[in-house]
């Protein structure tokens, strides 16, 4: 508490609050202070913790000086530190939130009480999203462990990790169930032969692969999945850019809200499936053999993380990439050697 002498005062009192930097704050009206005070460094030998120690503001972290002082409002907020001490306002605030351990119970039993009471809808939300994160239950895997976050889940799934995988292997299926339903547009009979033999192929290299589940599921290594070890996903950021700039994060084995929210996100192919990708196969075997073209180029495109990012549904753009498929990737190596060595040729033969 900071308090003056009281031979000091002898005008009006002014009232302030005072915090230090522990957790627990007193809210109340903490000391009186004259307008005009005689001197910070006799406050500090009179009121502050030890030698060296200095007020600052609350909001902002500026030192208040013996001059800074007498113009300070009624109820300013102040910090009071100790020599080895820093503050830089509010921020700290919520960086020691950042720190606190998600459970606890403390914590979580403010915010309820914040909540309830609360009647702005912007202030309600924010509690509401501190609360989800603060009751993250994503330590707990099995479904004896977390019932509430398996609602609704097929009861085969014992595991959160092994529900997670096979939802990426039904999302990537659904990419295969397109290209199969590619060949129904083909009129020409050979041509059609040689996409369904291309897409069979397709279809075994993934099935090899098991769909690449590994996506989301975090028990895999961490080359494979694309989440932490906790389970957090970080949104990968639109096809043209190479990070999200809104930093959007989410840990769908936290909670079933989550979960379900983590379905909005997309695996968006920055060459696009539909638009490019499976036109481009189907161009190449216009005149070509599916053993003539690289169906691996093909493979990654349309099912592996070198053309799929996460993405935030709001950093998912619907909208044409304007992105091709590398025209020297589309044929195996060998079909490309014989055609130059074919040019080579006819080059020899004008010249004779």
């Amino acid at each position: 508490m900071l308090r003056p002498p009281a031979s000091t005062v002898s005008g009006p009192v002014r009232s302030y609050r005072a915090k230090t930097t522990r957790r627990k704050y007193s809210r109340g009206q903490q000391h009186t202070m004259h307008r005009q005070v005689v001197s910070l460094e006799r406050k500090k030998k009179e009121a502050l913790p030890s030698s060296g120690a200095h007020v600052c503001l609350y909001a902002d972290g500026t030192k208040v000086t013996e001059e800074f002082f007498p113009t300070l409002p009624d109820n300013t907020e102040l910090v009071l530190l100790r020599r080895d001490q820093t503050w830089s306002g509010v921020v700290c605030d919520i960086g020691q939130l950042l720190s606190t351990d998600r459970h606890a119970a403390g914590l979580v039993e403010a915010a309820r009480g914040l909540l309830s009471d609360e009647q702005s809808p912007k202030r309600r939300k924010i509690l509401t999203d501190l609360l989800l994160n603060l009751e993250d239950r994503s330590e707990l895997e099995s479904r004896e462990e977390d019932e509430d976050w398996f609602k609704g889940i097929d009861a085969r799934f014992k595991t959160k990790s092994a529900y997670m995988k096979f939802n990426c292997e039904s999302r990537i299926r659904g990419y295969m169930k397109e290209v199969d339903g590619a060949s129904k547009s083909i009129q020409n009979a050979k041509v059609r032969d040689e996409f369904l033999k291309a897409s069979k192929s397709l279809a075994e290299t993934l099935k090899a692969a098991r769909h690449n589940g590994c996506y989301f599921d975090r028990s895999e290594k961490e080359p494979h999945r694309l989440c932490t070890r906790e389970g957090w996903f970080t949104c990968q950021g639109s096809f043209e850019q190479q990070v999200c700039q809104s930093l959007h994060s989410i840990n769908p084995y936290g909670s079933r809200e989550s979960r379900i929210v983590f379905s909005t996100w997309n695996l968006d192919h920055r060459i696009e499936k539909k638009r490019t990708v499976i036109p481009a196969l189907l161009g190449a075997l216009q005149n070509h053999k599916s053993t003539d073209v690289n169906l691996n180029y093909f493979y990654c495109l349309l099912f592996t993380r070198e053309n799929l990012k996460l993405v935030h549904i709001v950093c998912h753009k619907k909208g044409a990439h304007n992105l091709l498929c590398d025209t020297k990737k589309i044929f195996r190596q060998a079909v490309n050697t014989d055609k130059a060595k074919q040019k080579v040729r006819g080059k020899k033969r004008r010249l004779v």
